[in-house]
């Protein structure tokens, strides 16, 4: 299933459907490979991916959720990476070495969802005060980045899911970063915003 959480006008450098299967392949592929259930390195797949996977370099997440809860989720917002290389090493370190949670099991996999989600380049939001800050916010559309100083954290789009408005998406990403919940109203934040184009299919073993 794919799910665009902004306009195709908006999104001028969207993946294909059949790269996006691509993706969670190379996803899948690259966990059961470390669990000693896949005897395909994920570099076996490079034979089937665009050049625009090969090289093109993206922000790039990888999500884990077992039964709808969050197992994972590890990511690069920057375009440091090219697509390939960033799933391939999202995928290891969130079902790994997310500190959150115990490595994946090879048990859990049948229970497990994955989702990939390509990252826009962040673009800084001109903002005069809270009120405009808010307007310029997109619910359901912008993932979010907020700085100060050495404190900065984001939420991806799929956030909006479980916080609805400005306000208290704004209030628990300044938690997040390490901020209080109301930083967000004091005007010196630094803003970005971009957008996702995600993956999601089901995570079991082939």
């Amino acid at each position: 299933m794919q799910k665009n959480h902004i306009e195709k006008k908006k999104m001028t450098d969207e993946l294909s459907k059949k790269d996006g299967k691509l993706l969670l392949k190379l996803a899948r592929q690259t966990i059961l490979t470390q669990l000693g259930q896949e005897d395909d390195e994920p570099e076996s797949l490079k034979t089937e991916v665009s050049k625009k996977i090969l090289e093109e370099k993206r922000g790039i997440f990888v999500s884990l959720h077992k039964k709808k809860d969050l197992r994972g989720c590890i990511g690069n917002i920057e375009p440091v990476k090219t697509v390939f290389e960033g799933v391939v090493d999202n995928a290891r370190h969130a079902a790994f070495n997310d500190s959150r949670f115990s490595p994946l099991t090879y048990e859990e996999v049948k229970d497990t969802t994955i989702e990939v989600s390509i990252l826009t380049r962040p673009e800084i939001v001109d903002y005069t005060d809270t009120k405009d800050l808010i307007a310029k916010i997109r619910p359901g559309i912008d993932g979010v980045i907020i700085k100060k100083h050495y404190h900065s954290a984001t939420f991806l789009p799929q956030v909006w899911e479980q916080l609805k408005t400005p306000e208290i998406f704004l209030n628990h990403l300044c938690m997040k970063a390490g901020l209080s919940s109301d930083e967000w109203k004091s005007g010196d934040l630094i803003v970005s915003t971009y957008q996702v184009q995600s993956f999601e299919d089901n995570f079991t073993p082939i």
